[in-house]
This record gives structure tokens, C-alpha cells and sequence, in this order.
């Protein structure tokens, strides 16, 4: 409750300045003095942090490395309101974009409370794997839940600032992915809990450097520019006219060298069609052409 009342209007977290998704310290209720998202991009996630997965297997963050592009977002399994809004948003999202969990990139969800075991985390990921409902996406969706000392470091790496209230046994904390590079570097951050489409494929698309998507994709990265201050790709005017500018340029180009051809090639047909006639009637004889002529005066008279 404490995090929805803080957090739910996506757009006022989004508007935060410097890549901090809450008001500054000194100005916040005791009770959420540490909470926040404070980017870290280009930061290294630890690849030795000790973690279960959702199958009961001891596994460390850097075994998801190395690979492809990852998703990485920190909730809790048994919060009541913002975090399964914000997984729901991530599944829609995901839904939405061509590129498969498993196949194209991983999604790594963390839970934040070292109280919560590996069989919260397999009922949770079957729930979000039949959403989600493509085949595959379960060898590249992992769950895992960790001591305090692994969330505690990981948090920290990531600048996901949280805060547990003992008296209602819930935490206050806002919400974010992280898109991670396959060597674990956080490369963009993504608020609240409804991710666009675009944005998160552009996201994993630059995220993988190079790895996944195609042309279009790489035209659109040219045309369109992550704002860390509101987590969002915005367009880059100059870049978008430069590029029309070029198509324009292409298109007259092709339109005048056709004309060009057509012309060319136009007095060439002309002779072809008149110049064995021409030459035919060149090549008779004076007495055949009188010959002729006075046929002709016979017929008319």
C-alpha cells in the first residue's frame, strides 16, 4: 500500500530529473526515506551474488551472463498490489514485442525478501509463464530468491532503494526494469509498471549490441534517442530530418535516371522502325522507281 501510494501516478516518477525516481531525502516521509530508484547505467550487476532458482538449485547472477540480453526486475512474490502490476505490465509488454524469452534474451526476477523460498517463486513463475504463453519462455524466465546479503548487494548495484515497514509486515519501494547487456551492465532503465512496447525493444536491441533485430530497428535507434530523466526513447529531431532528407534525395535521384533511360533509348526505337523501310526504297534501281511511277499514274487515270 505504501508504494502504490507513493508511486502510482507512472508519469510524476517519470518526470523526476537525473534518473531518480522520488523526491529528494530530506523532503520524503520518514517511512520512505530510502526509497527510490537512482540509476547506475553503465554499472556492473556482481556476477558471484548466490541466489536459488525456482527449482531449488543454487545458482549465481553471472551464470545468466555472457549470452544475451537480460531483464532484470525486483519485486517480491507476496505483495499484494504494486509488484504484480508491475510483473503483469512486464508480461504484456513482452507480449507485444516479436522477440522471445528464451530465444532473443533472459528475464531474471529477483525477490527482495530473504524470507521468501524457492516454491513461492515456481507458483509465481507458472502464473506469469502461462500469461505470457509462448513455448520456451520457461528456460529463459528465471525466478530466484536469495539470503539478505546477495538482495542487499544487488539492490545497492542497481540503485533499487526499498524500505520494510514491520508494523503491516510490507515494503514500500517503487518500481523499474533494469535492460542488462549479456555481460550483466545495466544499459537502460524502464519506470513504473506499463513498459511501451517500442521502448523495450529498442532497450534489448541496444542492450544486445547489435545481436538481435534488423534494419528497422537500427533506423529507428538512429531516429530515436533514451532519456535517462524519463526512462523513455524520445525522437531526435535533427537525425529524423537528416534521414528524410537523404530518402528524398534517393527517390528524385531514381525518378531522374529512369527519365534519363527512357529518353535515351526512345530516338534509338525510332530509327530501328523507319531505317529498313528508308533503306529498302535507297536500293532500287532509276528504271524500277520510273517503272513504278508510271504504274501508279495508270491506276490513277
Amino acid at each position: 500500500m505504501l508504494a502504490m501510494a507513493l508511486f502510482a501516478p507512472a508519469s510524476w516518477g517519470q518526470a523526476m530529473t537525473k534518473g531518480i525516481m522520488s523526491p529528494p531525502s530530506n523532503v520524503r516521509p520518514p517511512y520512505l526515506q530510502n526509497v527510490g530508484i537512482e540509476q547506475h547505467l553503465d554499472g556492473q550487476v556482481p556476477p558471484d551474488l548466490a541466489f536459488v532458482d525456482d527449482t531449488g538449485r543454487p545458482v549465481k547472477l553471472g551464470d545468466y551472463f555472457g549470452k544475451k540480453p537480460l531483464i532484470l526486475n525486483l519485486v517480491y512474490y507476496n505483495c499484494t498490489m504494486l509488484c504484480g502490476e508491475a510483473l503483469a505490465g512486464l508480461t504484456g509488454a513482452m507480449k507485444m514485442v516479436k522477440f522471445d524469452v528464451g530465444d532473443e534474451f533472459d528475464v531474471i526476477t529477483v525477490s527482495f525478501n530473504p524470507k521468501e523460498t524457492p516454491a513461492i517463486a515456481a507458483a509465481k513463475k507458472q502464473d506469469y509463464l502461462k500469461r505470457y504463453g509462448r513455448a520456451g519462455a520457461a528456460s529463459g524466465w528465471h525466478f530466484l530468491t536469495g539470503p539478505a546479503e546477495s538482495i542487499n548487494a544487488l539492490t545497492k548495484a542497481v540503485g533499487f532503494q526499498y524500505q520494510y515497514d514491520p508494523r503491516i509486515d510490507q515494503y514500500a519501494h517503487a518500481t523499474a526494469i533494469m535492460v542488462l547487456t549479456p555481460q550483466g551492465r545495466i544499459s537502460r532503465y524502464f519506470y513504473g509498471v506499463d513498459y511501451p512496447p517500442k521502448d523495450l525493444r529498442m532497450g534489448l536491441v541496444e542492450a544486445s549490441q547489435g545481436k538481435i533485430g534488423n534494419a528497422v530497428d537500427q533506423v529507428l535507434l538512429y531516429c530515436y534517442h533514451y532519456d535517462p530523466a524519463t526512462g523513455k526513447y524520445g525522437a531526435i529531431v535533427n537525425n529524423i530530418l537528416r534521414l528524410g532528407g537523404g530518402l528524398t534525395i534517393l527517390i528524385m535521384g531514381g525518378f531522374l535516371f529512369i527519365l534519363f533511360r527512357l529518353e535515351k533509348s526512345a530516338p534509338r526505337s525510332g530509327w530501328g522502325q523507319a531505317g529498313p523501310a528508308q533503306s529498302g526504297h535507297a536500293r532500287q534501281s532509276p528504271a524500277k522507281q520510273i517503272q513504278a511511277k508510271q504504274t501508279q499514274a495508270k491506276y490513277v487515270r
